[in-house]
């Protein structure tokens, strides 16, 4: 056993581990950039306002911006891995905290599972092409066995692979961009996907939704505060670094892929393809050649690993939180002696997707059309509401425990974005069976799952008050050293 794990106490997540750099390179990763702009881009494009994607990417931005001044205000007071679910806890009081646990367990679970399916996908139709010829679901397990290992390993090494990978899809995207950029593109540079009249056309609303799902994953900065270096410094710094890093380089891409098929072609041209998400390979064969294609359908596959990476390590430490603070058994709650990974809370993430994934193998559905489309977006209406309840929950701390922060970062700014959240949310409630693919009473479900999820947790929190009462008192308190 190693000198670090003999010295450190027991059953904690391994501290000091990571810097600004790698929390932020965590999170950029569970956003996926590569998938973001290959798949999703185009898709908003089309089912939402064309090449007002950019301008709708940087309003998103901007929201999400004025969402961390009071994510990070609260961040100095919280110090638990818990994320959400300790700031509702702290702000809304346990009943709360209980069930904010129980919705993110549900979205980053569903992430994580959903996207397995897309990775699925790409990875047998990249190996189909290399004369390899295996199921979506065989490649999906296959990452499931990737992810369990490094999941149960300590953090640090998967923050050196994300590290790794996401500056890889960075660097692809950002060589089209440029070579965009310096032939003018179709017609010439042009500013109108900023214009007004091109955010609002067509359905904004879709858009919108598909913006905030590209961004799922800069809010986790939080769920590393135990593991970094400096929290009170480093977990704000990555929040804004992430949700810069993320909004800019989509905002630039989506405005280059417009002003790359032509603003007025754009919408044509996509209506013409039978796969949208082949877009901006097929920009990428226009501008930079076939090379930049086959590296960026390459890293596409590699994107999807990390995305999947990154939301396990998320979703193993709401389990194990919830375990060491007594809402889910205490059994769940520890880390390993080594690596102090939350080893228990990895390997349930890891047995739960390889059962979701195999039901659906067997049931023959589809694995991006159904296990990734419905998933997904269940995940995202978890977030949003989770991104309502932790600005609500800002508010009602300060107000409880005033300190020197001034109004606009405590009060008016979470008190403005609650409100902006609480919109979203309704808007994905009433378009989630056209944006999932859900019919019928699957369309209710689904989105049903969140409410589900949270009515489970307040039960947990009210069994916990009656066999324990002080540690329902004491969920999502910071860790005493």
């Amino acid at each position: 056993m190693s000198a670090v794990s003999e010295q450190a106490p027991a059953n904690r997540l391994r501290k000091n581990s990571l810097g600004v750099g790698a929390i932020t390179f965590m999170v950029i990763s569970a956003a996926a950039p590569l998938t973001a702009v290959a798949g999703g881009t185009p898709l908003g494009m089309l089912m939402g306002n064309g090449a007002g994607f950019a301008g709708t990417y940087l309003i998103v931005t901007i929201l999400l911006l004025l969402f961390a001044v009071g994510y990070v205000a609260m961040s100095r007071h919280v110090g638990n891995a818990g994320a959400f679910y300790a700031y509702a806890a702290r702000g809304l009081g346990s009943m709360a905290g209980g069930a904010t646990a129980l919705i993110a367990i549900l979205s980053y679970n569903a992430m994580q599972i959903g996207v397995m399916g897309l990775l699925g996908a790409a990875t047998a139709g990249l190996f189909a092409g290399w004369g390899i010829n295996l199921p979506w679901w065989v490649w999906s397990f296959i990452a499931i066995a990737l992810v369990a290992v490094l999941g149960y390993r300590q953090v640090d090494l998967s923050a050196k692979i994300l590290t790794v990978l996401v500056l890889c899809e960075y660097l692809v995207v950002l060589i089209l961009d440029i070579a965009i950029l310096k032939t003018g593109g179709d017609s010439g540079l042009s500013a109108a996907p900023f214009s007004w009249s091109q955010i609002t056309s067509g359905a904004p609303a879709i858009a919108i939704l598909f913006c905030f799902a590209a961004f799922i994953g800069f809010e986790a900065t939080t769920i590393y505060a135990e593991e970094a270096r400096d929290p009170e410094v480093t977990v704000p710094r990555a929040t804004y670094f992430s949700v810069l890093l993320i909004g800019v380089f989509y905002m630039l891409t989506a405005w280059l892929m417009a002003v790359g098929a032509g603003v007025d072609k754009l919408l044509p041209t996509l209506q013409g393809l039978p796969d949208p998400t082949t877009f901006l390979f097929g920009l990428s064969d226009r501008y930079a050649g076939t090379m930049l294609s086959q590296a960026m359908s390459i890293l596409f596959v590699s994107s999807l690993f990390a995305g999947v990476l990154a939301f396990h390590n998320a979703v193993a430490r709401y389990i194990y939180v919830s375990g060491r603070e007594k809402l889910l058994p205490q059994t769940i709650g520890v880390t390993h002696s080594v690596h102090q990974s939350p080893h228990v809370a990895s390997v349930i993430q890891s047995v739960l997707a390889a059962v979701v994934v195999g039901l659906f193998a067997v049931l023959g559905l589809d694995p991006v059309l159904a296990l990734f489309s419905w998933l997904t977006n269940v995940a995202t209406l978890g977030v949003i509401v989770m991104m309502a309840v932790a600005s609500l929950a800002v508010v009602m701390f300060f107000r409880a425990n005033p300190a020197q922060e001034n109004a606009l970062k405590t009060t008016i700014l979470p008190g403005l974005t609650f409100i902006a959240f609480v919109v979203i949310i309704y808007l994905i409630v009433i378009n989630f069976g056209g944006l999932s693919g859900a019919s019928g009473v699957l369309g209710v479900f689904l989105p049903g799952l969140v409410l589900i999820a949270a009515v489970v947790g307040l039960l947990l929190a009210s069994a916990l008050k009656s066999r324990d009462p002080v540690a329902f008192k004491n969920l999502g308190q910071p860790l005493k050293d």
